[in-house]
């Protein structure tokens, strides 16, 4: 969004970290759960948790509160640690992965009672953090070991995500739109790291959301939730089994909610659906969905008017509008009992209109009646090359609308192929397989010059601008810009048992990228632009004893640069991103290089399982790329290579599980810096006033990644019927967007209580509630720099702004109580 938003929000997340895999924990053989909500009692003894296939939902006739359970009796764990693996087929033992292993299952997402799955992405694993830089809570940052995937346009990208084996990264920018992902849907979420397998964009993760079906999922249940400003939202989900080789499963959900803070409404409507066939050796299903989603984004807000008020917003309107449709089809055949091949046909379209009022460099020209850009001689021209006359009245503030619309197609195939013959007499596990995928985007942006009132609402005119700017001012105008994006994989990888306690992995996989685009207004944007690479992995895992295993590895990864980076890469013709894009030089691709080792395990205790993991890893990106702002024009920037950066850190969880409790606990540790000297535009006030430039030195901390972050989640059956639980977040401080050179004072840390319970009133009807942000704190998740002159301070009398920092204010104590029925 506007106001500096765009580009400062996000300069250091512009870099994109190493080869993480994920895949779906898939517990074989099936067994039957009595509850979505308690069937975490026949999860296996490991920190992968997921549920096992429940063949009906209906609770026992007594209520039992079953939080979690000693796993000897549970089904052996397996992985899925490929893009097309539909979670069927052969998957790899847990204790062979070599890497750290992160899951959230049904029954986790349930318990934060929420529509966002980033709420239980961010509660259940060690180096997840959230930031609302949009101001909607659907709408989030989701950053993993200092790593973002982010539904803002423009923000470099480090995360790839998966449903069903799809890439579901939008094609023009990689974003990632939290907000189109069916959560009632969701079987499993798993986050593996340290693996190119899942190709372009999977260089700090990749997370793999695997969906229900009518074979793991049957009966119904109808969810209904109210609360603090105005929210209300509902999800209704049913699943069948037809004979045996049949199924269907489907879920809809809706929601509505004002925000906290002005124009920061959200309405969300989403389906998924499910028709599978299973027979003999072979299953296959055929998924859809569809979304339609509108959202107030109120983005950050200068600290000077968060004093005044909690809910304030700087300029207006901010909407946000995504919709989505999308069909899949998937099948795994076992040819043999050794050989399974597994494959998936896509296509998806998505479309976005963002509005975006902004300060604008539109101004009054010192020749009366006329408008200038950037200057009071430069001419703004509208869109048929005329300069613009002038309507408003002498000192009006001058605003501006800028309007974008992304409709991407796109379409794929992927095939796999896993065989498990023993080698040399041994164990063995070879996967091969190769992906394709084709995206067509069509993009355009206007902007329309306004008037800001005094409420930081920009009323719009008619008017629009044309191609205007200058060498010295910028450039900016209309765009309309077909992209064409052709993405290629064929990856390997052999797990090969050199003893029943020592497995070794090794392979990798080869990239190709050709994205074209083709300027619609001129030839500014022409371009075309091919990127190779191949990424190793090895690693190896070793089970010091039953309860203990090591692992190690190294993996290599890449991600291409988008069509909107590759529009907007010229220092000397920046843009407003993502609303305008003006030329076209080449940038390299990022690689990434990851080195990753640690322990888990798990033993029984009186008082139940106890699972734990500890971790470190380092991931080093070569010609990383950040957004660089242009200082003084609000919005403006461009991309850029800019040498190394790194990340590194420390993981480490405990948990433990038992009929009546579930405790979790976990601490991670990021230290993200910058390996090169850089020179980069800001507006620090410690910015060198003649360059208006910061001076960035090899060892300064790349901002808003904290180095600290503290989890601790508890629940309790008090009784068979009534359960409550609770859980803390800590998350240390960290320096602002625009403080690159690490000279302003960090933004603080914060604490924040969460409390939950649940009443089991009859075996098929519940009643819960929680409390967010217990203690009312008023903290924020995310700083910037802005523009203080761009406009002035109404409530100070229209006095110039004096604080710096424009932040994102979190949203303050909120209570909800709900109702669920099953059937």
């Amino acid at each position: 969004m506007g106001k500096a938003f765009r580009f400062k929000r996000r300069l250091l997340m512009a870099s994109v970290s190493t080869g993480l895999v994920s895949g779906l924990v898939f517990a074989s053989p099936a067994v039957a759960a009595p509850d979505e909500e308690t069937n975490v009692q026949n999860l296996p003894p490991v920190e992968v948790a997921a549920p096992p296939p429940a063949t009906r939902r209906a609770a026992p006739s007594r209520p039992v509160a079953r939080i979690g359970a000693p796993g000897s009796a549970a089904p052996k764990t397996r992985l899925y640690v490929y893009p097309t693996s539909p979670g069927t087929g052969r998957g790899l033992d847990v204790d062979k992965v070599p890497s750290a292993i992160n899951a959230v299952d049904a029954t986790q997402i349930k318990r934060t009672n929420s529509l966002n799955i980033t709420d239980a992405l961010r509660d259940n694993i060690p180096g997840v953090s959230i930031s609302e830089v949009t101001g909607n809570p659907f709408l989030p940052d989701v950053e993993f070991r200092g790593f973002v995937a982010s539904p803002v346009v423009g923000t470099p990208q480090g995360l790839a995500v998966y449903q069903n084996g799809v890439r579901i990264n939008e094609a023009f920018s990689d974003a990632v739109n939290w907000d189109l992902i069916p959560t009632a849907a969701i079987r499993s979420v798993t986050l593996v790291t340290n693996n190119p397998a899942f190709g372009l964009n999977a260089l700090g993760g990749a997370l793999n959301l695997q969906m229900k079906d009518g074979f793991n999922y049957q009966g119904a249940e109808i969810d209904v939730m109210g609360g603090s400003f105005g929210r209300i939202q509902g999800s209704a989900q049913w699943g069948k089994q037809v004979d045996k080789n049949y199924a269907v499963y489907g879920a809809l959900e809706g929601l509505h909610d004002n925000g906290f803070r002005n124009f920061a409404q959200s309405d969300v409507r989403r389906f998924y659906g499910d028709v599978g066939y299973k027979g003999g050796d072979s299953e296959f299903h055929a998924n859809m969905g569809v979304a339609k989603n509108d959202f107030g984004a109120s983005a950050t807000v200068p600290a000077e008017l968060l004093d005044k008020y909690w809910g304030a917003t700087y300029t207006t309107p901010q909407t946000t509008s995504n919709r989505v449709a999308y069909l899949n089809l998937t099948g795994k055949v076992d040819a043999t009992p050794t050989w399974t091949f597994e494959g998936n046909a896509h296509v998806r379209r998505f479309e976005q209109k963002i509005v975006d009022g902004n300060p604008t460099d539109v101004q009054e020209c010192a020749i009366a009646g006329l408008l200038c850009f950037g200057d009071d001689t430069t001419p703004a021209n509208g869109t048929n090359g005329a300069q613009l006359a002038n309507p408003f009245p002498t000192g009006t503030i001058l605003g501006e609308i800028d309007r974008s619309f992304i409709r991407s197609t796109t379409f794929g195939v992927s095939g796999q192929a896993t065989n498990t013959d023993q080698l040399f007499g041994h164990d063995n596990r070879f996967v091969m397989g190769a992906t394709y995928d084709a995206s067509v985007t069509r993009y355009n942006a206007t902007a329309e010059i306004g008037s800001m009132g005094e409420n930081y609402v920009v009323n719009g005119s008619g008017i629009f601008l044309g191609p205007s700017g200058s060498v010295d001012t910028g450039f900016i105008g209309p765009v309309s810009l077909r992209t064409v994006n052709q993405y290629n994989g064929l990856y390997a990888t052999d797990t090969f048992n050199v003893t029943d306690a020592f497995a070794i992995t090794g392979g990798g996989r080869f990239n190709a990228a050709r994205i074209s685009l083709e300027d619609q207004l001129g030839s500014d944007l022409n371009g075309d632009h091919t990127f190779m690479r191949f990424n190793p992995i090895i690693g190896g895992t070793y089970k010091i004893t039953p309860e203990l295993t090591a692992y190690a590895g190294y993996s290599e990864a890449n991600r291409v640069p988008t069509p909107l980076e590759l529009g907007c890469s010229d220092p000397a013709r920046p843009c407003l991103i993502a609303a305008f894009l003006v030329s076209d030089p080449p940038l390299k691709q990022v690689v990434s290089k990851t080195v990753e080792a640690g322990f888990r395990g798990t033993k029984e205790l009186n008082i139940g399982t106890l699972g734990w993991k500890l971790g470190g890893f380092r991931a080093t990106n070569y010609d990383d790329i950040l957004a660089i702002p242009v200082v003084g024009r609000t919005g403006f920037g461009y991309f850029s290579n800019v040498g190394r950066t790194r990340r590194q850190g420390l993981e480490a969880e405990v948990n433990i599980k038992s009929p009546t409790l579930q405790f979790q606990a976990s601490y991670a540790f990021v230290d993200a810096r910058f390996l090169d000297p850089l020179q980069l535009g800001s507006e620090s006030p410690f910015a060198d006033p003649a360059t208006e430039t910061i001076q960035v030195l090899p060892g300064n901390q790349i901002p808003a990644i904290p180095r600290h972050r503290v989890k601790v989640g508890i629940d309790y059956a008090v009784t068979d019927v009534w359960k409550v639980g609770g859980n803390a977040l800590f998350v240390s401080s960290q320096y602002l967007v625009g403080d690159e050179s690490n000279q302003f004072s960090k933004l603080p840390s914060y604490t924040v209580f969460n409390l939950h319970t649940s009443y089991q009133v009859t075996k098929n009807f519940q009643l819960y509630g929680r409390v967010d942000n217990v203690l009312d704190k008023r903290y924020v998740t995310y700083g910037q720099f802005f523009d203080r002159e761009a406009l002035p301070n109404f409530t100070n009398g229209g006095a110039e702004f004096n604080d710096p920092r424009s932040l994102s204010p979190a949203r303050p104590r909120a209570f909800y109580a709900g109702m669920r029925m099953t059937f």
